[in-house]
């Protein structure tokens, strides 16, 4: 199998949780306490998304308004 490689887009909120999304899977994200907890946690929820996701990503486009 080859392997996939994904962004993880990572804030931090008011208590301090990082939180992980992946914009190229529909509803894909996740916590942590630490990155590395958040990114152990990402691992899990990608796989899972990728065994659920029926759609394709094509790519990103940027729109000024």
């Amino acid at each position: 199998m080859r392997n996939k490689e994904f962004y993880v887009v990572i804030e931090r909120d008011e208590d301090g949780i990082y939180i992980g999304e992946v914009p190229q899977l529909k509803a894909c994200y996740s916590q942590g306490e630490t990155i590395d907890e958040l990114m152990q946690n990402m691992r899990e929820v990608i796989e899972t998304c990728l065994e659920e996701s029926t759609t394709e990503f094509i790519g990103v486009q940027r729109l000024v308004i």
